[in-house]
């Protein structure tokens, strides 16, 4: 077979649905051979939108998103959406094409050193300058992506391999010596961590997007019940445990829950299951739960102690290590009462609940998303572009299940959702999906409006419209005298743009016509965008400033 002839073959054999992709000179070979393919695929308008899409394909199933771009320009429009995937630990493989081998490193036309380029962004990355080795370099470039903390893989194919021919072998198995994640947890440790919990008498639970990857869900829901610990969720661990179950806490970090900070910062245990501490979530380290005794269980083991120091490592596969705890905690004989410290919990929620003022005159965004959660009965898959629309829906809709929230986290990539979204619905055809954007960051894709009109892939987009970049808004606001630099948008008329392409759009003025809106826009059998035009100055509270402990937060409503 022709290299590019291996390529369809090979994932076929990875049991590839969709690639999401765009041609060009590079890569004519492959999607040759794409023209009689057995799996589906999607033409984004342009190579980002095509990594995202695999993204949100990959987050919202679990499998491996694909995606292809040709060499140079293709190539590198493809890093952004690899360094999200790699930030948030998401398994794609990217694959790229490349010039002739004989040209690598002449400045060729369309040349770019895409491993070079992706280093530092992806799990593990290949250039193949032999067609003996596509086959077994796309069989481990698929086993490194979805093993142990999952990420982005890059493939980089010169076009003449893709042209030469050799006989086809795709191996059964992979075993790497360097590369052998850990999946159990160490019976040492785990008794360790069994004894603090035995003595704990104000423990908390942060769960991550580790749980979410592991589908160690019900698990984690077992385990914090067995244990009456309550629970806070970070931003990729939404759904991990359910918003709506009695010992859930919200969010923690800088726009997180008042109650979630403070159970952090007053906890004498705190249990963290895949989550990277990251600086959002920890604010100032050294007033970071200061009275706590930390058990941190991660599959990677770089991650164990890198931001936090803790008192017991526990490297392995979330689901697993959850399952070894809570066989351990049945045998004890009794659990400390920590009823008081429950007790204690509840009256922090009843005196600091997420809220906002109501308005009879503009429309307030916690409102869209409230009346979104009731209309959807929490069953939406929600993909959030990056800023206040981020953390808005992060606070008022509740998300019981797993893989139902779909945000850049770590990297914060503007333009992240809405392709995102086009990749789950593609992956979830039979679930309603729908985008929670800025009028800025929906911009930085609009053109995927073509995409979605092409394939008629019913995502819904809501627009939460201030004329502002919001979040930067925000924090020029509160720390640089409202001096509003770069922040005001013109906006183009969004219901007019999409009708351009062909897709249906509304627009929300006011607060009465919220419910409507919403209700129209969920019973399309179509893509529309809603242009909610909302309060101009609504703020993101509450909020701890940079460099603060998390219990020192900017209180209140917008």
């Amino acid at each position: 077979m022709k290299g590019a002839q291996i390529f369809i073959e090979s994932l076929i054999k990875e049991k590839v649905e969709v690639i999401f992709g765009y041609p060009g000179g590079s890569v004519l070979p492959i999607f040759d051979c794409l023209y009689d393919a057995p799996f589906k695929f999607i033409l984004p308008r342009h190579e980002q939108a095509a990594a995202h899409a695999a993204d949100g394909y990959a987050r919202s199933t679990g499998k491996v998103g694909v995606c292809i771009a040709t060499s140079g320009p293709g190539a590198t429009n493809l890093t952004t959406g690899i360094a999200t995937a790699y930030m948030d630990s998401v398994p794609i493989v990217a694959f790229t094409g490349q010039v002739k081998t004989q040209l690598i490193g002449n400045d060729a036309f369309q040349e770019a050193d895409v491993t070079g380029v992706t280093r530092s962004i992806s799990k593990h990355n290949y250039l193949v300058k032999d067609v003996k080795d596509l086959a077994p370099t796309i069989k481990e470039a698929f086993y490194i992506a979805r093993s142990g903390r999952p990420g982005p893989v890059v493939v980089d194919l010169p076009v003449d391999v893709q042209m030469q021919e050799t006989e086809f072998s795709y191996p059964r198995e992979i075993e790497l010596r360097s590369y052998r994640p850990t999946y159990f947890g160490h019976p040492g440790q785990i008794k360790k961590a069994v004894k603090a919990i035995s003595k704990a008498k104000r423990p908390v639970i942060i769960a991550g997007g580790g749980v979410i990857i592991a589908g160690a869900a019900n698990e984690l829901r077992h385990f914090a019940q067995a244990i009456k610990a309550p629970v806070t969720t970070t931003l990729m661990g939404f759904g991990g445990f359910p918003s709506t179950h009695k010992l859930a806490l919200g969010m923690p970090g800088m726009h997180g829950t008042m109650y979630a900070n403070m159970a952090i910062t007053e906890s004498d245990l705190l249990i963290s299951v895949g989550c990277r501490f990251d600086d959002r979530v920890t604010g100032k380290i050294d007033a970071f739960a200061p009275e706590a005794k930390i058990i941190h269980i991660d599959i990677d083991p770089t991650s164990i102690s890198k931001n936090i120091n803790v008192d017991i490592p526990i490297v392995g596969d979330a689901k697993n290590i959850l399952g070894q705890l809570i066989e351990e905690i049945a045998e004890l004989k009794k659990l400390p009462d920590i009823s008081a410290w429950n007790k204690k919990i509840a009256a922090w929620k009843k005196k600091h609940p997420l809220g906002y003022r109501k308005s009879s005159t503009k429309i307030k965004p916690q409102a869209i998303l409230e009346e979104l959660y009731k209309q959807t009965k929490g069953k939406a898959i929600i993909v959030t572009e990056v800023g206040q629309n981020q953390m808005w829906a992060s606070q008022f809709y509740k998300y019981d299940y797993p893989r139902h929230f779909l945000s850049s986290g770590g990297l914060g990539t503007m333009g992240y959702g809405f392709p995102a979204a086009i990749g789950a619905k593609v992956a979830n055809p039979e679930k309603e999906v729908v985008v929670i954007a800025g009028d800025g960051s929906f911009q930085m894709n609009i053109q995927e409006l073509a995409t979605l009109a092409t394939y008629n892939i019913a995502v819904k987009v809501i627009i939460l419209n201030n004329h502002y970049l919001g979040m930067v808004r925000q924090w020029q606001q509160l720390f640089y005298n409202r001096r509003y630099s770069g922040t005001p948008l013109k906006n183009p008329n969004f219901v007019k743009v999409a009708g351009g392409f062909g897709v249906k759009g509304i627009k929300v003025t006011k607060p009465t016509e919220v419910k409507k809106a919403i209700k129209t826009m969920l019973s399309s059998k179509s893509g529309v965008i809603a242009d909610f035009w909302i309060e101009e100055e609504e703020n993101v509270f509450p909020m701890v400033p940079a460099g603060e402990a998390i219990n020192r937060m900017i209180g209140g409503m917008a």
